[in-house]
């Protein structure tokens, strides 16, 4: 690593010299300057890692130099030295953003040790910013689209992120819950610890305890060697089991324990094993459901329940759907070498009125199919596949859509356009939502009772309730 670069700014040249020879010998560049003014210029060029400013220079002082520091945006680190030292001095360059004062005269271990720790923190401070910088970006860039629904999951995964809670993500098959949890870590304090995942429906019930907990050799056979489990691997940073709803009561009872004490014992081993884990689970059942039959633990429920997050199907955010169709284009077309081709309104028409019972998941696929596939750079509804173009034929045009509300606007009566306004509006929101009743009434922002009223009243019959 390249040696850091410190900024001497002092007018006695005797300092100057001694300070750079000290601070040469503990394998830093030094440059030195003896005025504030050379010291503000020498700044614009950047490459400084750290200032030493002495208080007392000529025309400019060490403070004024500090503030105009400070009032640029720089964040260069600064220790003020100062021979003429006193408490309310101290305190200004404190608060004018110094990271430390120095008196004289110097002590040279006083002087290591303050430009050891001005730098350590300097480091620390330009990682997290990179960091944070990088993970805000793939936030917005991974969970794509404008939906309301999108919008506040992003601004609950950064609520939720640096925190140690527990998070339960709620949502269908395709839609992302394994993205969420990602991002979560990826947010998260523990962000340079090891994420480990585990599909609990993926894994045989009689092989699934050995996978989160471990296990000793000889134990059971085939356990020719000791394995660490997910627990033991994801120690001090985040386990996500995915599709939690399907683990065994047996194999629930043992992780609710964990949860409880951080402690576990690997399969056939006698020696308990603490672990500093975040856990997140996911499922795509109701468990609420699962508690009632019997299939979910409530008190491992309770413990996993911390922070309930729910990620929309895609039938719920249509108007992502351009966003989405788009953004996978460049990446898969990047992928694959090829140009990115365009979807024709028509195209997106008709994948917009697809139902995408596969969610973003099954979108996605489509997109990487149409990349290989597509004969040329425009792509048009007759190129898709066709349970899609089946869709798109069965939706009404958007000139019908023109058509019922001029319907509406010959209406006799403003309570009777009221009326059939309401009523077109129900019917469609009940199709975008799959004819399920409990998310219609959520989309529209009323009860589930009274949007049940109003179905009676209009004569509407939807196929699902729950």
């Amino acid at each position: 690593m390249a040696s850091e670069r410190i900024l001497l700014v002092d007018d006695e040249a005797g300092i100057r010299s001694s300070l750079t020879q000290v601070l040469a010998d503990e394998g830093y560049e030094v440059e030195s300057v003896g005025t504030g003014e050379r010291a503000l210029e020498r700044l614009k060029e950047g490459g400084v890692h750290l200032v030493l400013l002495d208080v007392w220079l000529p025309k400019k002082d060490g403070l004024e130099v500090l503030q105009e520091i400070r009032a640029r945006g720089d964040r260069v680190p600064v220790v003020v030295i100062s021979g003429h030292a006193n408490i309310d001095m101290a305190v200004k360059a404190t608060r004018l953003g110094a990271f430390d004062f120095i008196e004289k005269p110097l002590s040279i271990e006083k002087v290591a040790l303050v430009v050891r720790n001005a730098l350590t923190q300097r480091r620390l401070e330009e990682r997290n910013r990179a960091l944070r910088d990088a993970l805000g970006e793939r936030v917005s860039r991974q969970l794509i689209g404008e939906a309301p629904a999108i919008v506040k999951l992003r601004e609950q995964i950064r609520t939720a992120a640096p925190t140690n809670g527990r998070v339960l993500i709620f949502g269908e098959n395709g839609t992302g819950k394994e993205l969420v949890a990602g991002m979560i870590h990826g947010l998260s304090l523990r962000s340079e610890e090891a994420f480990i995942e585990m599909n609990c429906a993926a894994i045989p019930e009689e092989l699934i305890e050995s996978e989160l907990f471990g296990h000793v050799k000889g134990s059971f056979t085939g356990a020719v060697e000791n394995k660490k489990g997910k627990f033991e691997l994801a120690d001090g940073g985040t386990l996500f089991l995915d599709e939690i709803g399907d683990m065994s009561l047996k194999t629930q009872s043992k992780v609710l324990r964990v949860l409880q004490e951080q402690t576990f014992e690997p399969v056939g081993g006698a020696t308990s094993l603490k672990v500093d884990v975040r856990v997140l689970a996911a499922t795509n059942k109701d468990l609420t459901e699962e508690i009632k039959r019997g299939g979910f633990r409530e008190d491992l429920y309770f413990r996993l329940n911390v922070i309930p997050l729910t990620v929309p199907p895609l039938r719920e955010r249509r108007g992502d759907i351009p966003l989405l169709a788009a953004h996978f284009m460049s990446e898969l077309a990047a992928e694959y070498g090829k140009p990115a081709a365009r979807l024709s309104d028509r195209a997106l028409a008709a994948m917009t009125a697809h139902s995408w019972p596969g969610n973003v998941r099954e979108l996605r696929n489509i997109v990487e199919r149409l990349v290989i596939m597509a004969p040329g750079p425009n792509i048009d509804e007759s190129d898709l596949p066709a349970e899609l173009r089946a869709d798109g034929a069965a939706r009404p045009a958007a000139g019908g859509d023109r058509q019922a509300f001029l319907d509406l606007a010959a209406s006799a009566s403003l309570k009777e356009g009221r009326e059939q306004f309401e009523k077109l509006l129900i019917a469609r929101k009940l199709a975008e939502c799959g004819q399920n009743v409990s998310r219609a009434a959520e989309a529209l922002g009323v009860e589930r009772t009274h949007l049940h009223r109003k179905l009676k009243a209009y004569g509407l019959t939807p196929q699902r309730d729950e």
